[in-house]
């Protein structure tokens, strides 16, 4: 039986993307190969707990609710994570799975809504972004971009101009928490007219930067 390394599974509200405001249950898988420059869970780096899928099951259906999200990390550094994620949608369950990007999706089971966020040059790690998994994307899917400032917002409607996305693909954009005002990302957005949705994240406005929530 395969296993994952987990680091928490634990319930709280979806803080972004289209699930936003839904109880769901967060596998947060351990490991990561990116080192973005604002990482918020760089707890998930290493450690965790080695998880039989079956147990990882049960835990997740305890908590009775019908939305899972699979993140970490980077979820996919695990090669487990991809049988998780189709049993999890075998039980019935409205899985997500949250990735950097940098590492393929061909294999992920088609029944996950993807949300792929794409690193800005002000992450540190936009080289390791796989510009073809943009391709890869199906409706309903959806790519987040978390910005730190106008040279990462230029950059980022200049990619979506060049690679333009399959029908149905939402885009998000994101200030960095503490370093980009949201007031100043919205008015940018406003003011480009650009086809994007502005998002904040739930979960820190109400509880903060505490793991687990």
């Amino acid at each position: 039986m395969a296993r994952v390394r987990i680091t928490e599974i634990f319930l709280s509200l979806q803080g972004e993307a289209a699930q936003m405001g839904w109880p769901t249950v967060f596998v947060r898988l351990t490991g990561c190969p990116l080192r973005c420059r604002w990482c918020d869970t760089e707890y998930s780096f290493s450690g965790g707990e080695a998880m039989g899928l079956q147990q990882v099951l049960e835990t997740v259906e305890g908590f009775g609710v019908r939305h899972v999200c699979v993140t970490g990390g980077e979820p996919l550094a695990q090669p487990a994570c991809l049988p998780l994620l189709r049993e999890l949608c075998d039980r019935g369950l409205i899985v997500s799975l949250e990735t950097s990007g940098a590492l393929a999706l061909g294999s992920v089971d088609p029944r996950v809504n993807i949300v792929m966020d794409l690193k800005a040059p002000g992450s540190g790690e936009a080289a390791r972004n796989r510009m073809e998994n943009l391709g890869r994307l199906k409706p309903n899917d959806q790519i987040k971009f978390v910005l730190a400032d106008r040279a990462d917002f230029d950059w980022a409607l200049a990619l979506l101009e060049a690679h333009p996305l399959p029908t149905g693909v939402d885009v998000l954009f994101s200030p960095v928490h503490g370093e980009l005002a949201p007031r100043q990302l919205a008015d940018w957005i406003v003011q480009a007219r650009a086809p994007v949705r502005f998002q904040l994240q739930l979960h820190k406005l109400l509880w903060g930067d505490v793991p687990g929530r």
